[in-house]
C-alpha cells in the first residue's frame, strides 16, 4: 500500500511540473507578444510623425470639432511652429516681401492666436482687437495648420466688420460718414481709395443716384491689394495689410506663365464683358458669342516691377470654364471663379491697388 501510494504522489508531482512549465511558456509567449505590440505602435507612431512634430494620430484630434472656439485656440496655439523662412504674408507697405528670421515669434504667434480667440469668446466680442491679433500672426513663421486656422477666422470676421452695415467705433479700417449736398457714391469712393460698387454693396444702395444729402454711410479706407501664390493657385486680398480672404485662381500655361513680380490696376482698366481678341488663335471675341471665354468682369492690369515691369495685356478676370480654376491653362492672365471676380471687381482700386505675383 505504502509502494502504491508513493507511487501515485510521484505521477501527480509530475503532472503538476508538467503543467508549472506549460503555463510558463504561454506566460513568457504572452509576455512576448505583448512587448512586440508596444514596440510597432511605438515605432508606428514615430514613422508617422510629420516635419513640425505632429503624428497623424495628433493632426486627427486637432481637426476633430471641439467644444467651443476657445478650446480650439488652446489646441492651435499649443502647436509646434516651422522653422523661420520666408513666409506668405502682408508685407508692411505691400511693396516687399515679409522675412521672419528669428525663433521668438513662434511662441508670439501662438500667444496672439489664443488672445483672438478670448476676444471673440468675451461679453461682448471684441471683434476688432481679435481681427488684428490674428492679422498680426498671419506673416509670422507659423505651422501650416495655424495659417489656415487664422484664415479661416479672418475671413468669417471680415464677413462682420467689413461686409456689412455695422461698424465698431475702434476700427480704424471702416467709418461712419455724412453725406453732403454735391456728394456723389463716385467721388465719395475716391475720397477713401476704394470703388463706389462696394460701398454700394455694404450699403444695400441700389441705384448711385439715390445717395441724398444727411444719408450717413459707412466707408472703407482702402486700398485693397492682393497678393497671388503660383504655387497654390492662391489670390489673398488685404484691405492695406489687413488679410481679408483667399480665391483660387487659375493661371498662365507653359509658355505663357503668369509673369512674377508686382502689377498695377491699370487705370481705365475696369471693364464688364469687354471684346477680347485671342493672342494665340487671333479670333475676337464679343460678349454675346456663344464661346466668350472671360467672365463678366476684366481687371487690366501693368507692370510696373520684377520679371512683371513692362508687360501688358495681362488681367484678372472671370471665366466660362471653371474647370480650370486651379490649374495652368490660361494664356497668361489671373483667372477667377465669376462671383469671385465681381467681388475683386468691386474691391480693387485702378492707380492704387498693387497685384503680386509671386512663387
Amino acid at each position: 500500500m505504502a509502494r502504491y501510494y508513493s507511487g501515485l504522489t510521484s505521477r501527480r508531482r509530475g503532472r503538476g511540473i508538467r503543467w508549472i512549465f506549460i503555463i510558463s511558456i504561454l506566460l513568457i509567449i504572452s509576455l512576448s507578444y505583448l512587448g512586440y505590440r508596444i514596440f510597432s505602435h511605438h515605432g508606428r507612431q514615430t514613422a508617422r510623425s510629420t516635419p513640425g512634430g505632429l503624428t497623424e494620430t495628433n493632426i486627427q484630434e486637432q481637426t476633430a470639432p471641439v467644444e467651443s472656439e476657445v478650446a480650439k485656440a488652446k489646441e492651435v496655439a499649443q502647436m509646434p511652429a516651422q522653422e523661420p523662412k520666408v513666409v506668405p504674408g502682408p508685407p508692411s507697405d505691400f511693396t516687399e516681401g515679409a522675412t521672419e528670421a528669428a525663433v521668438e515669434p513662434n511662441l508670439k504667434a501662438s500667444e496672439l492666436i489664443a488672445e483672438a480667440m478670448k476676444f471673440l469668446n468675451a461679453e461682448p466680442a471684441r471683434t476688432i482687437d481679435a481681427r488684428d491679433r490674428l492679422n498680426e500672426a498671419l506673416p509670422m513663421p507659423i505651422s501650416d495648420y495655424q495659417r489656415a486656422f487664422v484664415k479661416k477666422q479672418l475671413a468669417k470676421l471680415a464677413d462682420e466688420w467689413l461686409f456689412s452695415m455695422k461698424i465698431f467705433p475702434q476700427d480704424r479700417l471702416c467709418e461712419s460718414f455724412k453725406v453732403s449736398s454735391g456728394d456723389l457714391l463716385s467721388t465719395i469712393g475716391k475720397r477713401f481709395n476704394v470703388p463706389y460698387q462696394i460701398l454700394m454693396e455694404i450699403n444695400g444702395i441700389q441705384r448711385p443716384e439715390t445717395l441724398k444729402a444727411g444719408d450717413v454711410i459707412k466707408v472703407i479706407n482702402g486700398p485693397f491689394h492682393a497678393r497671388i501664390y503660383k504655387s497654390t493657385f492662391t489670390m489673398d486680398v488685404y484691405l492695406q495689410n489687413t488679410f481679408v480672404r483667399s480665391f483660387p485662381v487659375g493661371l498662365g500655361q507653359e509658355g505663357m506663365e503668369t509673369p512674377i513680380g508686382v502689377w498695377l490696376v491699370k487705370p481705365g482698366g475696369k471693364l464688364i464683358s469687354p471684346t477680347w481678341t485671342d493672342p494665340v488663335s487671333g479670333k475676337t471675341y464679343e460678349a454675346e458669342d456663344p464661346d466668350y471665354p472671360l467672365g463678366s468682369r476684366w481687371i487690366g492690369l501693368e507692370g510696373i516691377e520684377g520679371q512683371a515691369k513692362g508687360r501688358t495685356g495681362f488681367a484678372i478676370h472671370g471665366t466660362k470654364r471653371p474647370e480650370e480654376i486651379g490649374t495652368a491653362r490660361s494664356r497668361g492672365c489671373i483667372r477667377l471663379q465669376n462671383g469671385d471676380a465681381v467681388l475683386v471687381y468691386n474691391l480693387l482700386m485702378p492707380g492704387l491697388s498693387r497685384v503680386e505675383v509671386v512663387e
